[in-house]
């Protein structure tokens, strides 16, 4: 069956249909990772975008429901190039055309994503439209286009969809895929997932990997976790107790925490004005904070700094970032189409990363209040593990800050 995917310059590319059928609007994205599209699929951070895999064969290990990110699928659509038919992996359990057909994600395959990549490169990401099957709003669709009238009235439709209210429609998706910390040591055991360390070691003895964060509690604040953040916590010792997107510092700071968690999630950080308002209220407290990727870009926005809108955005797990205090690069995965302006930090704010391709912002410490963040994850799954020693990073800080408070209530 064909399908065709417009974008809002008005070039049209041509291939099969897969997944879902039906007509769909989004953000036409690519990422460059050669494998992990598990993740990339169940990752809320793609909320509202059409994705496409820059490699060219996908689907070839299957869906392997224990690594989901959450719990469905949340891109608008998916691109790939070839779509492997006979998956093979010991762990998997169904094939990928059919689960994207179960969670209505409508697919297009067999174009040159080569080519659409160029574009997006050469011309920034855009909105685009995938219409595949025979439906009559299908039909109707395709009918418009070879009348220019109605083509400019179907790219005018393109050109104004815009990704709204993105936290509050991904928030808490993850818990269904939430597993105690006992079972996440075991797991990530026996894939090698344990915790790494700043030198590159593994850390395979679950008593020794959680002993520095035993007893301290960490609010995780959801704005579309990725599961494995929750994951890395528990793998530290620490009790996490998540709360939705939508909670406010009062709600917060109500359970006690030692830490907070500032998770990833989709759309524009600006957006988020009453999110960055209640971080404010949180930094007064002075309670140690970690933030990941939108997390990262909501700190920066609550201190004073600000945001822009990328080209096309770092998606895949191979981006360079340089740790300035060391000079070190670092593999890394990242997804996000917005990053923090570096001339616009405060006082009390430095940067930590930089990414080497294009010198954003990757990373930043706080000197006025305990906290840091980065733009990327290192929490990824599939990989790389370059950069999870930031998580005892977190334990070592709320330690610190607890042995601070102590000291000037001992005095």
């Amino acid at each position: 069956m064909k399908a065709f995917l417009i974008l809002a310059n008005g070039m049209v590319f041509e291939g099969e249909s897969f997944g879902a059928t039906g007509v769909v609007i989004g953000e036409t994205v690519f990422t460059t990772g050669m494998n992990g599209y598990l993740e990339t699929l169940t990752d809320p951070s793609y909320y509202g975008q059409i994705v496409t895999q820059t490699f060219p064969l996908i689907g070839n290990y299957g869906v392997i429901p224990k690594d989901f990110e959450s719990g469905g699928c949340h891109v608008r659509g998916y691109i790939v190039r070839d779509m492997c038919e006979t998956p093979s992996n010991f762990r998997c359990e169904g094939k990928l055309e059919d689960w994207l057909s179960s969670q209505k994600i409508i697919g297009l395959k067999g174009i040159d994503t080569r080519a659409l990549t160029k574009v997006l490169r050469e011309s920034g990401v855009m909105n685009g439209m995938i219409v595949s099957g025979e439906s009559d709003e299908a039909k109707s669709v395709l009918k418009a286009l070879k009348k220019p009238d109605e083509k400019q009235k179907i790219l005018s439709e393109i050109k104004a969809y815009v990704i709204t209210d993105a936290v509050k429609s991904v928030t808490g998706s993850a818990a269904a895929v939430e597993e105690s910390a006992s079972v996440v040591f075991k797991e990530s055991a026996e894939y090698r997932f344990v915790p790494v360390k700043s030198d590159g070691t593994k850390i395979y003895d679950q008593k020794t990997a959680m002993k520095a964060g035993k007893g301290k509690k960490v609010v995780l604040w959801d704005f579309g976790a990725k599961a494995n953040i929750r994951r890395e916590l528990l793998k530290r010792g620490l009790e996490v107790i998540t709360v939705s997107g939508l909670a406010t510092a009062k709600d917060i700071m109500a359970l006690n925490p030692d830490g907070i968690m500032l998770s990833n999630g989709p759309g524009d950080p600006k957006e988020n004005v009453g999110i960055i308002s209640e971080i404010k209220k949180l930094i007064k407290a002075k309670l140690p904070i970690f933030g990941i990727c939108l997390g990262h870009q909501l700190l920066a926005l609550a201190s004073g700094a600000d945001t822009e809108k990328l080209k096309y955005g770092h998606r895949g797990p191979n981006q360079p970032v340089k740790y300035l205090e060391t000079g070190r690069v670092y593999i890394s995965t990242q997804n996000h189409g917005y990053a923090v302006k570096n001339d616009t930090l405060p006082k009390g704010a430095h940067l930590s990363f930089i990414n080497t391709n294009d010198g954003t912002c990757e990373g930043i410490i706080y000197t006025k209040f305990p906290a840091f963040s980065v733009q990327f994850h290192p929490e990824a799954c599939a990989g790389p593990l370059d950069t999870s020693f930031l998580f005892d990073d977190f334990v070592k800080l709320i330690n610190s800050s607890i042995s601070s408070i102590s000291s000037r209530e001992d005095k």
